[in-house]
């Protein structure tokens, strides 16, 4: 919805974040809300801008990755914003396919070490 804005407590209720969140990620200057005085009040750029940091986080990105890449956007436009979530997407699924295989190792020495000691209890 254009011209929608979203108070900080209505912000953190929409996405479930803490205060301390919000505040953080405003620090960090992955968001600039518009200010009247004390009040903090985020529209339609800031709502698309929480939620890609949320989808980042969720896929294991780091804050800082995520920053960059919504500056790549400001400064370049969304082609070169694009080409950048591509290889950022490429190197995450690299770094989770380890991180599946590291797993799947250590539940199947957990398995065995379970079995073997089953099997010593009859």
């Amino acid at each position: 919805m254009p011209g929608t804005r979203l108070s900080f407590k209505e912000m953190c209720a929409k996405f479930d974040v803490t205060p301390r969140t919000l505040r953080y990620y405003e620090y960090i200057e992955l968001l600039s809300p518009e200010k009247e005085g004390r009040a903090r009040f985020y529209g339609p750029k800031e709502l698309a801008r929480m939620t890609l940091i949320l989808r980042g986080r969720r896929f294991g990105f780091s804050l800082e990755d995520i920053r960059q890449w919504l500056l790549i956007y400001e400064h370049e436009g969304t082609q070169a914003q694009m080409r950048e979530w591509v290889a950022l997407a490429d190197r995450q699924m690299l770094e989770l396919a380890e991180q599946r295989k590291q797993l799947d190792d250590t539940m199947a020495e957990l398995k065995s070490l379970r079995d073997v000691t089953a099997k010593t209890l009859g």
